[in-house]
């Protein structure tokens, strides 16, 4: 055990100082250089300090990434090789007698333990947020959130874990594939509710204060043949800098949600534009190939965790400390198998994000036919944002489900030049 956990430190800190090196030393910034000079020049944007500010926050935001991770993996395997989760089951078996019971005292403890290890990095990530400027959002409220992350993260978490270990209990080889099953509905149901019930938890939504705006983008809708009435905004001035809108929910709670930030400081006709972009999710179905693809993902990702914890416990049982896949104690074990799958598609996933927001972009400027709309948008997120115009290639893969600024805005440059949007 001894040896199992100095090597998991070691490992960790020779990857951590390995990715600071990249990140801080070895990864370019600097675009190619036939688009030097160009709108697609962070330069032509962003002031010589900007574009410094924009790349420390960026290498500082994109180390906690990657550190957080493994991070997580290794409080798993600690709390599995300290005996933490052994004791915990004892201690729910010792103050009930009833699984349900037994698994909401677990779950709740061992949710603590996480989200208090795990501490530390969230509040480094709050602090680069406030010292950049990104976000504004106070102390108080920053709890706030987490507390609520907690509480809603732990409900979920219990009362999934009480059906998979129902399953894992009743169907010792086949668990996995009745799991698969009860989690489609369970998907789309959360996709369903999420606008209405968990998202207004953490901000204010109410329907566009413009309403000439709102008109405009009705107009914009109709033309697309969207069913629209109204467009949503939200109070994230009071969280933060930064720009955004996206599209949520499915069926009848489906929302195109505009940040106040974005519409307070972008033209109207960049507003336009993004929002013909997250019509073009709408119309080309995203969000129901999203869903689509979670539940193939969670087919093959459900079989392999089946698999590799039965591996795992032939292997090393012992310092696990877990007799049996069923006992709640090997809960950490399952977390961590997931978290490694989940990191390992990840480059996969984020591909195809990038190819639908790519695909969105497209329908938005022949929507529009305004390409430089779309153009000054995309300098204007990354100013608010200190996004990263040209990141190195391993952050990319692994952390934008969205095209880089730079590819972004070349694809507009060509647009212009090729089909004549202005």
């Amino acid at each position: 055990m001894k040896k199992m956990i100095y090597w998991s430190v070691l490992i960790y800190v020779l990857y951590c100082a390995g990715i600071a090196l990249y990140l801080f030393w070895f990864s370019d910034a600097s675009i190619p250089t036939e688009w030097r000079g160009t709108s697609a020049d962070p330069s032509s944007f962003l002031t010589s300090g900007e574009q410094h500010l924009s790349e420390r926050y960026s290498d500082l935001k994109n180390f906690l990434y990657f550190a957080s991770i493994p991070y997580d993996w290794f409080v798993y395997l600690l709390i599995l090789l300290l005996g933490i989760s052994n004791m915990l089951q004892k201690w729910a078996q010792r103050a009930t007698k009833a699984f349900w019971m037994q698994t909401a005292l677990y779950v709740f403890w061992l949710s603590l333990i996480i989200t208090a290890a795990a501490l530390p990095l969230e509040l480094a990530s709050y602090h680069f947020s406030r010292a950049y400027g990104i976000s504004t959002q106070s102390m108080s409220s920053w709890l706030r959130d987490e507390v609520t992350d907690f509480l809603i993260s732990t409900l979920l978490l219990f009362f999934v874990i009480t059906v998979l270990y129902g399953l894992i209990r009743r169907f010792e080889k086949r668990w996995w594939f009745f799991a698969w099953l009860i989690s489609i509905p369970l998907t789309i149901f959360l996709m369903f509710i999420q606008p209405v019930v968990i998202d207004p938890l953490y901000n204010k939504f109410y329907p566009l204060k413009n309403h000439a705006l709102e008109a405009e983008i009705l107009s914009l809708a109709q033309q697309a043949h969207i069913p629209a009435d109204h467009v949503f905004e939200v109070n994230m001035s009071e969280k933060t800098n930064a720009l955004n809108a996206y599209v949520t929910g499915i069926g009848s709670h489906a929302r195109i949600v505009l940040w106040d930030t974005t519409v307070e400081r972008l033209k109207q006709e960049e507003v336009l534009f993004i929002m013909a972009h997250e019509m073009g999710h709408y119309v080309m179905k995203h969000i129901y190939w999203g869903i689509a693809g979670s539940i193939v993902l969670a087919f093959f990702g459900l079989w392999m965790v089946s698999r590799l914890m039965s591996w795992a416990l032939a292997k090393w049982r012992k310092h696990l400390r877990i007799k049996a896949v069923g006992e709640l104690a090997s809960l950490p074990l399952l977390l961590l198998i997931m978290s490694l799958l989940q990191f390992s598609v990840t480059p996969l996933t984020n591909m195809v994000s990038r190819y639908e927001e790519h695909a969105a972009d497209k329908y938005a400027v022949e929507l529009t036919e305004d390409a430089d709309a779309g153009i000054s948008t995309f300098q204007k997120l990354a100013k608010a944002g200190l996004s990263e115009v040209y990141p190195p290639y391993l952050v990319k893969i692994f952390r934008y489900t969205h095209p880089t600024i730079f590819e972004r805005i070349v694809f507009l440059e060509q647009q212009k030049s090729e089909n004549g949007h202005k």
